[in-house]
């Protein structure tokens, strides 16, 4: 590998100045610097990010705080991060992807302690959310993509519910639909207070009462099995739903199941819809499904860009709402006439 010295030699100047206009220590001559980048790149010398931390006391380097989830990181949550790392590199930054243990607080301290990230970038927020107070305390600078109850002077960016439940609701009611239906969420990620499960909830209710349509929630189911048994409850109780929107993938794989099981079909005895997953998710199941696509991508950009202006600079805390996008599949009918 090159090193400075190397760059210094092609560049005829001294070490002192290649580290200078590299690493932005102090000003160096357009024209000197311009030769130093040459000579660099002709070399194919890469700054060895340890080293010009140690004199900048940054890294360039942050970290995407993400736990894992139960069924692994699929296509919908790689966007999130794939999102953060370009925004982050455009910007002269690396990002780092760090699945969370099973303490996470024990994981932010040894993240933090060591000194490589110059900052944090939370997902999957709870409402009441220890990290954040963690890092608060510890003074590290941190944004969020997802926001907690009250998120004071934190940046975020997160999905813009009441707009996105508005879109759903609005979708079915246009198709004659009278009754809608909503699974939420597993009932452990609901009662550990997971943002996006309460504030979904929260909206697909209110945007059914506005709409002057019925509405049944109640349901979490977190996989094909729960979902089938939730799917054959709903019925027994509520035989007068004919729209249904389902928060998790698998749950909607049971769903599927149980509308067969009965002899029915998708869209003319059900319209089905899935919430927040990617247009490339739901065109996997059979019919391609009628999502609620999340802004994944723009929202883990927006994360990186904001943690990234909080360390160049104070300002007011930036709050992003961004809705999900409508994407009509082969699941959307108007209900089967019963006349």
């Amino acid at each position: 590998m090159p090193s400075l010295r190397d760059v210094a030699e092609r560049a005829q100047v001294a070490v002192s100045t290649v580290s200078a206009a590299l690493n932005g220590t102090r000003p160096v001559a357009a024209a000197t610097k311009l030769r130093i980048e040459q000579a660099a790149a002709e070399l194919g010398y890469r700054p060895n990010l340890l080293a010009r931390g140690l004199q900048t006391k940054r890294t360039q380097i942050l970290a995407l705080l993400y736990p894992a989830p139960r069924s692994g990181f699929g296509l919908t949550e790689m966007q999130f991060a794939t999102g953060a790392a370009e925004a982050a590199r455009e910007l002269g930054y690396h990002l780092l992807l760090s699945p969370e243990s099973s303490d996470a607080i024990d994981e932010l301290r040894h993240i933090t302690g060591l000194g490589l990230v110059d900052g944090v970038l939370l997902m999957e927020v709870r409402l009441d959310d220890q990290r954040t107070e963690f890092l608060a305390a510890a003074g590290v600078p941190f944004s969020m993509i997802g926001r907690t109850r009250d998120p004071g002077s934190i940046d975020y960016a997160d999905i813009d519910f009441a707009a996105t439940a508005r879109d759903a609701v609005a979708h079915v009611a246009g198709l004659g639909h009278r009754t809608l239906a909503f699974f939420n969420l597993s009932t452990d990620l609901y009662a550990d207070g997971y943002g996006p499960a309460t504030r979904a909830g929260e909206e697909f209710a209110a945007a059914a009462r506005a709409a002057g349509i019925g509405y049944v929630d109640g349901y979490r189911p977190g996989s094909a099995e729960e979902g089938r048994e939730a799917f054959e409850r709903l019925l027994e109780a509520r035989p007068d739903v004919t729209a249904l929107a389902v928060m998790d993938d698998h749950a909607a794989v049971g769903v599927i199941a149980a509308v067969a099981a009965r002899g029915w079909r998708i869209p003319e005895d059900l319209t089905l819809m899935l919430v927040l997953s990617s247009a490339r998710v739901a065109e996997m199941f059979n019919p391609r499904l009628t999502t609620l696509e999340p802004p994944s991508t723009e929202l883990g950009r927006l994360g990186a860009q904001m943690l990234i202006d909080r360390l160049q600079g104070d300002g007011p805390p930036q709050r992003h709402l961004v809705p999900c996008r409508l994407v009509v599949g082969d699941s959307s009918a108007p209900p089967r006439s019963t006349s």
